[in-house]
């Protein structure tokens, strides 16, 4: 959520961010709203400290009649308390409403664009595999290895159900063994977080509105998340720490569900596109610094660069355009594996920073070197996405006899097997 202080001072700024993001919406009609609630607020505020007033008036007055008169006054002034107290309360909803509805502003460096055709290919790793014959799909390759059962997997989870198993089991373990080993020596703090999380949470990262199409709603206040970002930022909600101990560094791990809604007719078969999945998410809180966010943007982007890279898969990076960016993101690159049966990169992780947008939302603050309470600033970045992650492995590593190779940083994860055959 945006300061509506700076909102008002930035409304032009605002509003072009907002066109940049393909956001709908009109910043000076909050204004003007935030001009009635403020007039009505400082109206309740003045007629409360007449009755306060009055009251002690009373208290000390010994003239019955001018007592009784002086009440009569109040009960008049307290209807009138009552009448603009809901009018004060109609018109804060609207405007909460609007206000957690505005959209951060991207960096000058988004380019413009309407969706993720549009983003920047900013650079590329690795080189494309060369098959002397013709590639398989994941899917194929792993229900001839047995590893997956799909039909099974919708018999009892329905539409996009899938059971990973015996070696597909294994991969997915030995991924998440060695992102973690990584991320844990890096100084982050590993976490199993929860799924099941509150509507509190979700607004303030950002997820609610835009994103509840894309949601199940299990309560009348729960929601299963589609990310570990959601409840890792959740953890210091309503808190104030210590300079000294940022930046707080977390790993994450969950199980993960996103609807897909509008989706039906991409990616029906696999595991690339499912209503149910295990991600470990790379979340960072960080002082009030632009530069300190740009820092930790490329540093948590370079840990999974470097990641992908022992693990030999090509890959590119492309830095997101306003269209393709969330409510409060600033600037947000996705990498991007490459998948050969279809001859195009497909994204598996997504790295954003957000400055105080989803702390200010969430209420976490820091108290600066003067003793300031500001609000910290936050990124996140996928560490590893299962499934997505091993089926762009599977594709990559795939041999002519319908084999799978193990990367050489897995072995020691999957009992030191050479194949998946």
């Amino acid at each position: 959520m945006l300061d509506i202080k700076f909102i008002r001072e930035n409304k032009e700024i605002v509003q072009a961010g907002a066109k940049k993001k393909r956001v709908d919406i009109d910043i000076q009609k909050l204004v003007t709203l935030d001009d009635e609630r403020l007039i009505v607020l400082k109206e309740v505020e003045e007629l409360r400290s007449e009755v306060n007033r009055v009251s002690n008036d009373i208290a000390r007055d010994q003239d019955p009649a001018l007592k009784i008169q002086l009440i009569e006054e109040m009960r008049i002034v307290k209807d009138d308390i009552k009448a603009k107290e809901e009018k004060l309360k109609t018109i804060t909803e609207e405007w909460q409403k609007i206000m957690i509805q505005v959209p951060n502003i991207p960096d000058i460096s988004v380019p413009d664009g309407d969706s993720d055709e549009q983003n920047l290919e900013i650079r590329v790793w690795g080189e494309k595999p060369q098959f002397s014959f013709v590639p398989k799909n994941h899917v194929e390759l792993m229900e001839n290895l047995n590893m997956v059962d799909f039909e099974r997997g919708i018999k009892v989870s329905g539409f996009r159900g899938y059971f990973i198993k015996n070696d597909g089991a294994t991969l997915f373990f030995a991924l998440w063994q060695y992102f973690l080993n990584y991320f844990i020596e890096k100084g982050y703090t590993p976490m199993i977080v929860p799924s099941l999380v509150r509507k509190e949470s979700l607004i303030g990262t950002g997820m609610l509105p835009q994103s509840e199409e894309d949601l199940y709603k299990v309560g009348e206040n729960e929601y299963l998340a589609g990310t570990a970002e959601v409840a890792t930022m959740g953890y210091y909600m309503n808190e104030i720490l210590d300079k000294k101990d940022l930046p707080k560094k977390f790993i994450s791990f969950s199980p993960c569900f996103r609807a897909e809604a509008g989706k039906h007719g991409k990616d029906v078969k696999g595991i690339i596109r499912v209503h149910e999945f295990f991600k470990i998410e790379q979340v960072i809180l960080t002082e009030a610094s632009h530069e300190e966010s740009v820092k930790w943007h490329e540093e948590i982007t370079a840990h999974v660069e470097y990641l992908m890279q022992t693990l030999k898969i090509p890959y590119h990076v492309v830095l997101n355009c306003g269209g393709d960016l969330g409510l409060g993101q600033v600037k947000k690159y996705d990498i991007e594996a490459w998948m050969p049966s279809q001859n195009k990169y497909r994204e598996t992780h997504s790295s954003s920073y957000f400055h105080d947008f989803q702390t200010r939302r969430l209420s976490i603050r820091y108290k600066d070197d003067d003793g300031k309470l500001r609000f910290a600033h936050s990124l996140n970045n996928t560490a590893c996405a299962t499934t997505r992650l091993p089926a762009a492995l599977i594709e990559n590593y795939q041999q002519a006899d319908g084999s799978v190779k193990i990367p050489e940083v897995l072995k020691k994860y999957m009992g030191g097997k050479e194949f998946i055959a």
